[in-house]
């Protein structure tokens, strides 16, 4: 390891994790596992680096140290931020770079093939934001002996439960997010520009909290108003609020990669009836399903407490009310392996961690009142400490 690498957890966590991920490897009888999600990668090696974009990846055997392979500019990046010595950080020539000739993937091939691994069964991660359609035929074409073995979420399953210092950085990343929604009602007001708003919301995320600093978050700030708001993920432009506008906050702390998302709503004065309603219906279903929040209960029958009880209000909502979080890189926070929803039969248990999304989009409006909890012994913690109200200025 190089002696400046800087890593945020010790070297035996990292392989306590490498030990975890092979023996799921040996279930599935995967022999060479070709991690390409950024958060898989970080997750295992510690690497951290806005080099997404291009092909990158993290070659995982059964009896010997990870190796990272990526673009060479990225390489010293990887002796910067991993524990992997540096023989075991390999390059590709900058020609490969979006070209139309070649593919990077190819490169690869060659070096799994000087690894004696070409004829071998090679997981990889077919649904993966990061892992493209070219990847997977460059892939075929010059690994015409090995298995391809569809590898989807293999390593993201490995991170569902976390370990004391995860949590303690998610619970860094609570104390940002409360500073966050408690700038924005601080600043919030009529005739102040959606743009500048988003722009104090980065300022304070960043900014951080006393030691606590923020990091980049995998989602930018999503605060729609008004009609926008009845759709789930807009940004923002450069109208200006008024009075009498309700505007959620979909936004998250982030710390060394760990994120904690929370939604609230603001009102700009009193507002309309039917908010008030689908406020007490979504923190009553809140409610309803959180106490099903502990170890031996499954993920459904948190989901289901919150339909019933939604329903009961006169509400409904057809998607799904929360997702595990954790440790990401864009395009998503959510670690896409556990879902709170009818059908999820996923058994809790202790320091499992999810964003609970009892979010409501109506036909004029949305209103977003979450939380992010840690599953504990006997029930669950919530990361954040903010007012669980639909908020009036």
């Amino acid at each position: 390891m190089p002696k400046d690498a800087k890593l945020h957890f010790t070297l035996e966590e990292y392989n306590s994790r490498l030990s975890n991920t092979r023996k799921a490897m040996s279930d599935r009888d995967i022999d060479c596992l070709i991690i390409v999600d950024p958060s898989n990668m970080a997750w295992l090696t510690g690497y951290d680096g806005w080099s997404f974009y291009t092909h990158q990846c993290v070659i995982v055997q059964h009896d010997a140290e990870p190796i990272w392979w990526g673009r060479g500019i990225d390489a010293p990046g990887a002796v910067r931020t991993t524990y992997l010595h540096e023989d075991n950080i390999i390059k590709y020539l900058d020609h490969y770079v979006q070209s139309d000739s070649c593919h990077p993937m190819d490169d690869l091939s060659e070096v799994l093939e000087g690894l004696k691994l070409d004829k071998t069964a090679i997981g990889v991660e077919m649904e993966n934001y990061y892992f493209s359609a070219a990847a997977f035929q460059s892939l075929q074409t010059h690994l015409p002996n090995a298995r391809l073995v569809d590898a989807t979420a293999l390593v993201n399953w490995q991170r569902i439960i976390k370990s004391d210092q995860e949590l303690a950085y998610m619970r860094s990343a609570a104390r940002i997010v409360e500073n966050m929604h408690r700038h924005i009602y601080d600043i919030i007001e009529p005739g102040l520009a959606k743009n500048e708003l988003a722009a104090e919301i980065f300022h304070s995320g960043i900014k951080g909290v006393g030691d606590d600093w923020g990091d980049y978050p995998s989602i930018l700030p999503l605060l729609p108003t008004g009609m926008d708001a009845t759709a789930a993920h807009l940004t923002w432009d450069n109208s200006t609020l008024k009075a009498g506008d309700i505007t959620f906050f979909e936004i998250a702390g982030c710390h060394k990669r760990y994120h904690c998302p929370l939604s609230r709503t603001i009102s700009l004065g009193t507002p309309p009836q039917k908010y008030l309603d689908a406020e007490k219906a979504v923190l009553d279903g809140m409610h309803a399903g959180l106490e099903n929040a502990r170890p031996g209960k499954t993920c459904e029958d948190v989901a289901i407490a919150f339909f019933d009880t939604l329903e009961k209000h006169g509400f409904r909502k057809n998607n799904r009310t929360g997702y595990s979080i954790g440790l990401s890189y864009p395009p998503d926070w959510g670690e896409r392996t556990i879902s709170l929803r009818r059908g999820d039969k996923t058994e809790l248990q202790k320091n499992m961690t999810f964003h609970f999304m009892p979010a409501l989009w109506l036909d004029d409006g949305g209103l977003e009142i979450t939380e992010s909890v840690v599953i504990t012994e006997n029930g669950y913690e919530s990361l954040a400490n903010v007012s669980q109200k639909l908020l009036i200025k």
